[in-house]
């Protein structure tokens, strides 16, 4: 029962955090020549940098926990295959080369 749960946190946390880190759906930003946090996406403070890398992956494991919490009493029912955990990921990666793909074409 741990696997298909995990199959399902796996599906959902890749595909939400694609969507984050396109999208800007971060959770929250870190200034981190301030020590400062923010919510969601914001500007730079005082010209600094800003990451928004950490509120990406907080919004896709509360998304996937959240699916997999959801989809806890069906999983029995519902007995998602053992594989999606990985193949969902997989495609995942493959999406990020080809979004990414100005950077190794040079």
């Amino acid at each position: 029962m741990l696997t298909r749960t995990f199959g399902l946190f796996a599906a959902v946390f890749a595909i939400v955090y694609s969507l984050a880190f396109e999208y800007h759906w971060e959770l929250f930003s870190y200034h981190p020549r301030e020590g400062a946090f923010g919510w969601g996406q914001q500007p730079s403070l005082k010209g600094g940098p800003v990451m928004h890398w950490y509120g990406c992956l907080a919004t896709a494991f509360l998304a996937g926990a959240a699916a997999s919490l959801a989809g806890l009493p069906f999983t029995r029912k519902l007995a998602l295959p053992h594989w999606l955990g990985w193949v969902v990921p997989l495609l995942a990666m493959l999406a990020w080369v080809w979004l990414l793909r100005v950077f190794f074409m040079r």
